[in-house]
């Protein structure tokens, strides 16, 4: 069987069972998958090429990139209300501020309190800085997807396609997941597509195809539709998540309702100099309207 899948991934032809077997190859330590390609004739296996754009995040989230976005949010934290805000990144959290609700501007009563809950935040940054620590957004979803797929997932239908791979997963019956949220994870199935130039994830989704039960069903059952995806696309240079969806469903003991219906668009992205404190990152956020090559020192200056 190892010579009839080595014969196929030299042709090129590469079927289910060829790519399953590949899985066991080691990836090469500091070695991309386009950079073996060069060493090796035969193609990368689905392991290396998930284990090099895993690499590549990883370096990403170690540099910390201080930008503003346009974000619309709806969530359990916005009330199911779609939510327009203009969000400075830094390096310690999400400074935010809100524009409109569904579509409509605040009224002048809505942005005063906006802005002395902002102006709480610069009189009290230790306390802002506690509570962005202890938030876990759906990104850390993916995120979390991200580290399971090279030991807990398989790959089929793998394809290479103007500079872009792009490959279906399926659990991994030799894995065993440890905790709730993983075994959840573990139990998707989905697609994972990256560019192969960069070795970037340009997009990942996940569905369960079956109903997981925790606890044989007492402490919580996840239903069988539950699905999440992210979106990611070189912005002017630096990679960002575009578009997140999460829709888990399910009940828990005592019939409790137990999910999350979560969905956040973002755009225009400015980048920044880093080192930003978080009474600059306010003053930008509530800043007024104004070009992209306008920065911190403008808004302040315009505030004082």
């Amino acid at each position: 069987m190892r010579s009839d899948c080595l014969a196929k991934e030299r042709s090129g032809i590469w079927k289910h069972g060829c790519w399953r077997l590949s899985l066991v190859a080691l990836v090469l330590p500091g070695v991309g998958f386009g950079q073996q390609t060069m060493v090796s004739a035969m193609p990368p296996t689905p392991l290396q090429v998930v284990s090099a754009m895993i690499a590549h995040e990883d370096d990403n989230s170690a540099h910390k990139d201080t930008y503003e976005f346009l974000s619309k949010e709806r969530s359990a934290r916005t009330g199911g209300q779609v939510w327009t805000e203009r969000v400075v990144e830094t390096s310690f959290g999400r400074v935010r501020f809100l524009l409109a609700v569904d579509g409509k501007p605040l009224s002048a009563e809505q942005e005063g309190s906006e802005r002395g809950r902002l102006a709480e935040i610069v009189a009290d940054p230790e306390a802002f800085l506690a509570k962005e620590r202890a938030q876990k957004d759906d990104e850390a979803q993916a995120r979390k997807m991200l580290d399971l797929l090279p030991k807990a997932f398989v790959f089929d239908n793998v394809r290479l396609k103007d500079g872009v791979w792009t490959m279906d997963f399926h659990p991994n019956p030799e894995y065993s997941a440890h905790g709730i949220e993983e075994r959840v994870l573990c139990a998707m199935s989905g697609t994972v597509v990256i560019d192969a130039g960069q070795e970037r994830l340009m997009h990942v989704e996940g569905r369960l195809p079956q109903d997981v039960s925790i606890g044989f069903g007492l402490v919580a059952t996840v239903k069988a539709g539950s699905h999440f995806s992210s979106e990611r696309a070189d912005e002017d240079g630096h990679w960002r998540t575009l578009h997140v969806l999460t829709n888990i469903q399910g009940k828990a003991v005592l019939f409790k309702s137990v999910g999350k219906d979560t969905e956040v668009t973002r755009s225009e992205f400015h980048y920044l100099q880093p080192g930003m404190t978080v009474a600059q990152a306010v003053a930008l956020a509530e800043c007024p309207a104004r070009t992209a090559g306008e920065g911190v020192s403008s808004c302040t200056a315009g505030g004082q």
